[in-house]
């Protein structure tokens, strides 16, 4: 009978197991389907992504063809040799000077038109004799919209073209360029994004061809043999899925695609492997599930269930619903209250982690990756509906003097006074409050433009105006506070927090509270990246040149005076205008460099024979930068030596902002200029603020009145008067004055009047090469 019962109980436990093992095997059979079916799904879904990524990044890769074509158009249109030579007509110049440009960056095509867009000169790579003729279905496009760029299919190839006008000053033509889309780009595409790149262009003359395409010759044969079905495209090596663009063309039947294609095979290679390594997995768990279920099998099946039920659930995250068993005192139970326990622990780390990822633990408020998730969602939310939001970020001011002198506990404390000052501002609702890092803080502003965020800085600003008291201690807090709004000053959620910033640090530079983001606050724009180096390459290469600008008495006195001045001779840019350098100079300190230039060029000019007779007076301006150079009088005083010129033959002019950054320092380096015996000028005076009380301190010979001022003072009473008080109180403190921005003979008869010393301006002479300024005395002698 025992041994009956045994039989009887093996034979159970054969069957269990058995039934056990075919219901594993069918569910890991159905396993392996279901994963193998989603795997193809999801590679699909996933190349479709990566298509439409591709497809952004092809028409990008397009516009910056088309930008740099422009940007090449735009420079041979600015240069001067060729517009004076469009002006004189001289046909072979033009000729030659369009072969020249289109050659050195590649054009295929490179035309002068007229103001009627009719086709005056044109200069046409190898192969192109064909083009003129077929150039006039281009030029009417463009002409309907010279801004843009148009895609044009000549002789069976797809050009892109660009057209930008001629001014001398006004359009006196336009200058045409087109670049053939070749194999390069679709090489650059390739090499970008990994991904197949197939021009189709389509005309009446040549039918559909393929002349661009990163494919092996024997998938290119295959697509143009049957061509793309349903979206994808069967090889011998695997199916490729393919998205088509459409490129909008000009020309009779012009049909101008691209293919981006990528490989499912590819993407579902890695998986494959993944899913060997699973088979290999499962056969080992079978040989192991038939062994252990045999012996644990009655006593363990509900209890692993409810377990398998809670560890699921611990992996999606649910960490508040309790485990069952955990009330049973055998091996279950313990294991389930290990379960529990570890859900619990688990649990804590999660939230404990979130916060610490989310929240700034000495403010209590969201951090920045919280901050950036909330204007993420805020700009996602609005969709269509293009409702305005706006980012503040502030900075405090003299934030590491307070840990410097009351130490970083009280700074911390600090830091959550201003966090509960800066929550009070803000009215119920959704707007947010978050600390960056360090003493830097940001807003979120739903439903508000640039007006609205404005009237928010200022009422912040005016709540800072009331001093903290922590620890009984007053400290007075300030701030600088840049905003950018969405959409109209960035269009992403990166780009309006970057621009904040970059708005928040102009207005710690110029002191002015709060500022609005504007594109010439930001450095890290294209034109200037390489604009340093640049500088430094035209100091070397000597493509700087000296201008002077004249200055005549107006009090009868013979004196021959001069401002000093800086122009760069880019070898490709051309003349390049002082504001697209010099404040970009000031803003990386490259300005001590220029500075130090000028003064060499002119000390260089006072030594020379022709000018020493002359009794010239130059004045060369200092910027902020140089002033708090501690080394300044030293450099200056070496080049005086060099070339043996006098101190006296300088006016140094410092603008009033330059002084008050640093009073100070710039008091002592102004003593010591003018023991050297440089005569010293506040330029653009009435502009700045606190004048009156480093004026009488100050070592200084000379007023330069602002030309906002002097321009308006014979139509605006206001403006008069002010000129006129500022003649007054230099001459009663023993100062000449100089006006600037004289542009009529109005207003150099008034300045007479009024007793005005000396004066500069359109009016009497635009800034001058040397020559031609030792010329224009010259003249004014005789």
């Amino acid at each position: 009978m025992s041994q009956r019962w045994v039989w009887l109980r093996r034979s159970l436990i054969l069957r269990l197991v058995g039934i056990s093992l075919l219901l594993l095997l069918i569910v890991q059979a159905a396993g392996f389907a279901v994963v193998r079916a989603s795997i193809d799904r999801n590679a699909r879904a996933q190349i479709e992504r990566a298509l439409d990524l591709d497809e952004r990044v092809w028409r990008r890769l397009l516009d910056q063809n088309a930008e740099r074509l422009r940007q090449g158009s735009a420079l041979l249109a600015a240069d001067y040799g060729f517009r004076s030579a469009v002006n004189s007509g001289d046909e072979e110049t033009i000729q030659s000077v369009l072969e020249n440009h289109g050659s050195r960056i590649g054009a295929a095509v490179t035309a002068l038109l007229d103001t009627g867009f009719a086709l005056r000169s044109v200069s046409m790579a190898d192969g192109m004799q064909a083009l003129p003729a077929a150039l006039s279905e281009v030029m009417q496009p463009l002409a309907a919209d010279p801004s843009a760029s148009k895609i044009a299919v000549i002789g069976g190839v797809a050009y892109q073209f660009v057209m930008v006008p001629l001014r001398a000053p006004v359009v006196v033509g336009w200058v045409l360029m087109g670049f053939p889309i070749n194999q390069m780009l679709a090489d650059e595409m390739r090499q970008l994004m990994s991904v197949h790149v197939v021009l189709r262009v389509g005309s009446e003359a040549y039918g559909v061809r393929l002349p661009v395409s990163t494919l092996p010759e024997p998938t290119l044969a295959l697509l143009r043999e049957q061509g793309v079905v349903g979206g994808a495209l069967a090889t011998p090596e695997g199916i490729l899925l393919a998205r088509e663009v459409r490129m909008p063309s000009v020309g009779m039947g012009a049909d101008v695609r691209t293919l981006l294609l990528r490989s499912v095979d590819e993407v579902v290679a890695p998986y494959q492997q993944l899913q060997v390594l699973l088979a290999i997995i499962t056969a080992a768990g079978v040989a192991l599930f038939a062994v252990g279920t045999g012996l644990v099998a009655q006593r363990m099946t509900t209890p692993l269930r409810s377990l398998l039920t809670a560890t699921q659930r611990l992996s999606r995250g649910e960490y508040d619903v309790p485990l069952a068993h955990t009330a049973r005192t055998d091996e279950i139970g313990n294991l389930a209250r290990s379960f529990d326990h570890m859900r619990v622990a688990i649990g804590a780390q999660q939230s404990e982690i979130l916060r610490l990822a989310y929240w700034d633990r000495l403010t209590d408020l969201p951090n920045r990756e919280r901050f950036r998730e909330a204007v993420v969602q805020a700009i996602a939310a609005r969709g269509a509906a293009v409702q305005p939001l706006a980012v503040l970020t502030l900075d405090l001011d003299r934030f590491k003097h307070v840990n410097d002198v009351l130490g970083y506990a009280y700074g911390d404390l600090l830091l959550q006074a201003v966090a509960a000052r800066l929550r009070q501002q803000l009215p119920p609702g959704d707007d947010m409050v978050a600390r960056l890092g360090g003493n830097e803080f940001a807003v979120l502003l739903h439903a508000a433009d640039a007006a609205a965020a404005h009237e928010m800085a200022r009422r912040i600003i005016r709540s800072f105006e009331e001093p903290l008291a922590l620890e009984d201690q007053l400290v007075d807090l300030s701030a600088g506070i840049g905003f950018a709004c969405w959409p109209g000053d960035a269009a992403d959620a990166d780009a309006l927090l970057s621009r904040s910033e970059i708005a928040m640090y102009a207005a710690k530079r110029k002191l002015s509270g709060a500022l609005q983001y504007d594109a010439s606050f930001d450095l890290a724009s294209t034109e200037t990246l390489s604009l340093l180096s640049e500088l430094r390459r035209a100091v070397e290469q000597d493509e700087l040149r000296l201008y002077l600008q004249p200055k005549v008495s107006l009090q009868g006195t013979r004196t021959l005076g001069a401002e000093a001045l800086v122009r760069w001779q880019h070898p490709q840019r051309g003349l390049v205008p002082p504001m697209q350098f010099i404040p970009f100079a000031e803003q990386t300190g490259f300005v001590r460099q220029l500075t130090l230039w000028i003064f060499e060029a002119v000390a260089r000019l006072l030594a020379q024979p022709r000018a020493q007779g002359l009794g010239l007076k130059v004045s060369v301006n200092l910027s902020t930068r140089d002033l708090l150079d501690p080394e300044l009088s030293n450099r200056l005083g070496a080049i005086l030596a060099r070339h043996g010129v006098a101190a006296s033959a300088f006016c140094l002019e410092i603008t009033e902002s330059a002084i008050m950054d640093d009073p100070q320092r710039a008091e002592a380096m102004l003593n010591r200029l003018s023991e050297q015996g440089f005569k010293l000028s506040i330029d653009d005076f009435g502009t700045g603020y606190s004048s009156l009380a480093y004026l009488k301190r100050l070592p200084v010979d000379e007023l330069k009145i602002d030309k906002s001022f002097v321009m308006g003072m014979t139509t605006a009473e206001d403006d008069a008067m002010i000129v006129r008080s500022t003649i007054d109180l230099a001459h009663n403190l023993g100062l000449t004055v100089v006006a600037e921005g004289v542009e009529t003979a109005d207003i150099l008869a008034l300045l007479r009047t009024l007793g005005c010393d000396e004066a500069q301006g359109y009016h009497i002479a635009r800034p001058l090469p040397v020559d031609d300024f030792m010329a224009w005395h010259a003249g004014q002698k005789a």
